[in-house]
């Protein structure tokens, strides 16, 4: 499966998830991503592989060792990882392909904010809201 950021700039390749994908509702995946949430899921280091652009890769670390990795030109958030371990966090919504694979689980629901509705009782449309 393939992958890049918003303007193209960065691509990557992945064999496949080797986790859940999570929606994460912590608050610094939220601020990192301007969302309500995140969804991630773990890819071992020898099924990712930049395929282009990793020089315009630049890295914030929010936490010690925690490094978010994110287009300099664009600004999107491609993976999040601590060096130390065997795999990265990717940002799902970075693929260009389908994973064929549904989201597992919501974590950090405790950091969510009073804003976030979820439900039936919030209306859904296909593209934009009939009459806009």
């Amino acid at each position: 499966m393939k992958g890049s950021c918003l303007c193209g700039a960065i691509e990557y390749e992945i064999d496949q998830l080797d986790m859940p994908i999570a929606h994460c509702h912590c608050r610094s995946c939220r601020k990192a991503n301007a969302s309500a949430f995140v969804s991630t899921a773990g890819v071992m280091r020898e099924h990712f592989r930049w395929i282009r652009g990793e020089e315009k890769l630049s890295a914030f670390e929010p936490t010690p060792g925690k490094l978010l990795r994110f287009c300099s030109i664009c600004g999107s958030h491609v993976v999040a990882e601590r060096p130390t371990q065997p795999h990265v966090i990717l940002r799902v919504a970075t693929l260009d392909d389908d994973p064929d694979s549904k989201p597992a689980m919501h974590i950090w629901r405790s950091h969510d904010v009073p804003w976030l509705i979820d439900g039936e009782d919030v209306p859904a449309y296909q593209e934009w809201q009939p009459g806009r």
